[in-house]
Formats: C-alpha cells, structure tokens, sequence
C-alpha cells in the first residue's frame, strides 16, 4: 500500500510503497477515505512535539472496513466508519471511568512510541523497519485501528468529509460539553479559528451560545467564521483582542474564551478576554515547552477558571456527534475547505504551516 512517510524531524514527507498491515485480536483493518490534516502532525514533522521518527503521521480518518481481526463482532466487510485520534483502550483507570480523553495506555504506548498495545507497531517498511504509528498512522492506503475506536457512519452522511468527527468536531465538542459545560445563552469566544476552532464556532451555535466571537489575523478565516455562526469578529493582527471583545460586551467580557493555538500570547488573549467568573479552556498544542504568563492575583481574586481540554470522551462523544450529524445539527463538511491527494499530502502540510488553510484541510487516498 502507499503511505505518507516522515523519515526524519524537518525531513521532507514521503509516498512509499509498503507491506498493507494486518489487524490482530480486537483489531480492524480500515481502507482509508480521507484522512483530515491537522496541526499536531505539523508539530511532529517541526520537532516541535516529541515522537518517534521514521513515522506514519495522521491520526483522524474515515473509511471502509477490510478486515477484523479474533473478537471483533458487528463490523462487516464494507461498512463505513470513522476513527478518532484518541484510541482507547478501554480497561486502564481512566477508561473505566468513562474518562477515556486521558487514557493512560493511549499516552504511554502511541503517544510516545507510536504503536499498539501489544507493543509493536503494525507498519513497516519492506525491509522490515519499523514505523512509528501516530495513532493510527492515517496517512496511507490502509490503518489498523483498535476496535475500540472505530465508529459505523450513518446513512446520509459523507464518507471523506466525516474523517473531521475523529478530531477537529471531537476536540471542539469535549472542550463545549465537558470542560466549558457552556449553557445556553452563554457568550463565547474562540482565539484561532482552524480546524477546532472553526467546529468550535459550529458546535458553540449548535449549543445555543448568544454571543459568539471570532479572533484571527486572516480576513478569509474570519468571513468563513461568520458564516459558520460567529456574530462577531476580531482581526487580532490590527487591534488589542482583549480589549475589542470587552468593548463587544460592554466591558464586561465572555463568559467562556476557547484557545485553540497553542501559543502563549493567545492564551493570553483568552484570559483576558474572559469575564470575572468566567472559564478559558485551552485546547491548542504547544510547541516543546511553551508557558503562558498568567495574571495569578486576577485568576484567584475574580474566580477565572483555567482549564486544559484534551480531545473528548472518544466512546460517548463520537457517537454524539454522529447524531447531531445525521439530524443535521452539525455538518463536518462545513468547515473543510481544501482536498489533497495522498501523493500531495507533503503540499497540504506546507500550506498548513503558511496558515493558509481556511477550516479544515484533508486528504483524499482515491
């Protein structure tokens, strides 16, 4: 099969043919659709996050089931089926607890040595060299991804655009639903509108937020933040965020400020944007180890509440979305605006990192 290959930090992406994977006990063998871009990869292939080169990047598809294998019931030859980037293992603390966003065995085994749970990886090259797996290495013809994580598509909905729901719509809605617990009529805003935060503008609406404000440098990203739901925008490269949107709010502030960039001025913007007694949920990655310099008297005199937000709750979460998809409350492809092919996908990251993606990018294996 093709695969996208990172061989080294800072290398060039690469198609190379390798042996197609074959899923073991509790595992499924999915040909990918689309595979979503997203800018965590982009962190890996910068050295910007720490993982194990030569790898397979790419971690939220959708796609067709090819193969089971032992224990794995009610996913036939064929069916359609999406995939999260968090692959639970469904038996550690957290997973039992339902809180499997923090799944230890997800973090300790894929996260930092890209494989599977039995401790290999199922990529490989020809000459047997092992490939490191980020989740399920996504970017390539085929991926074997734990039963666990793998999720019927409905009727109705789009194969290629769906892959979004395993990442981009998930993050957005565990950081809506879980973290922020937003309530109707709450106002919001969202510092960055990629990816998640183009889903956090559609989910935000979707919750019934009566304020909504969008914050970017590009005016591209923020008409398409308008359509998406936003009420207000704010270019952050002509004017103080903070400042605008406490203006938009009669200087009172939002009652939640989502951040999803992952740098330490935009968590910055979002505290300060946010009302006394309000929340700020960063979801953005940071590049190495980046810190945001945080007013302490304000956070403990005015009762901010600071709160990280990883993912979702992968078994009820996806499937929540899935509904809110097929009733037409959401639609994943809304927010995608450009499609590469496999053989492309080294152009779709590049324009990732020129910020030139509007929403989300993906790619396509046909």
């Amino acid at each position: 099969m093709r695969a996208v290959v990172l061989p080294r930090v800072h290398a060039p992406l690469e198609i190379e043919d390798i042996p197609t994977p074959v899923p073991k006990s509790g595992e499924v063998l999915v040909r990918v659709a689309a595979c979503g871009v997203c800018h965590t990869d982009l962190h890996v292939i910068k050295g910007e996050v720490t993982f194990p080169t030569p790898a397979v990047l790419g971690h939220e598809i959708s796609g067709t089931v090819a193969a089971v294998g032992p224990g794995v019931a009610g996913l036939g030859d064929g069916t359609r089926v999406v995939c999260s980037f968090i692959m639970p293992c469904g038996a550690c603390e957290f997973c039992v607890q339902g809180r499997d966003d923090l799944c230890v065995t997800f973090f300790s085994i894929n996260r930092l040595r890209g494989q599977l749970y039995d401790g290999a990886s199922r990529l490989s090259r020809a000459d047997g060299t092992p490939l490191a797996m980020y989740s399920m290495g996504g970017l390539a013809d085929y991926a074997v991804v734990p039963a666990t994580d793998v999720f019927p598509l409905p009727d109705g909905l789009p194969l290629e655009e769906s892959c979004i729901i395993g990442c981009a719509l998930m993050t957005a809605y565990g950081a809506i639903r879980h973290q922020a617990e937003l309530r109707a009529g709450e106002s919001v805003a969202v510092v960055a509108t990629g990816g998640v935060g183009s889903n956090l503008i559609q989910l935000a609406r979707a919750f019934g937020a009566s304020m909504i404000v969008a914050v970017d440098v590009r005016e591209d990203k923020l008409d398409a933040a308008r359509r998406l739901g936003a009420t207000h925008v704010v270019d952050a490269s002509k004017v103080d965020v903070a400042a605008a949107i406490r203006d938009q709010t009669a200087g009172r502030g939002v009652d939640v400020a989502f951040e999803a960039l992952g740098r330490p001025e935009t968590v910055v913007q979002a505290f300060e944007a946010t009302r006394d007694g309000g929340r700020v949920i960063v979801v953005g990655i940071a590049a190495g180890n980046a810190a945001a310099p945080i007013e302490i008297t304000r956070l403990v005199r005015r009762g901010v509440r600071l709160i990280g937000s990883y993912g979702g709750r992968v078994r009820a979460d996806v499937p929540a979305l899935l509904r809110m998809a097929e009733r037409k409350v959401i639609a994943p492809e809304r927010t995608i605006s450009r499609r590469f092919s496999l053989d492309d996908a080294a152009r779709a990251y590049d324009a990732l990192n020129r910020g030139e993606i509007v929403g989300r990018a993906i790619v396509v294996t046909a």
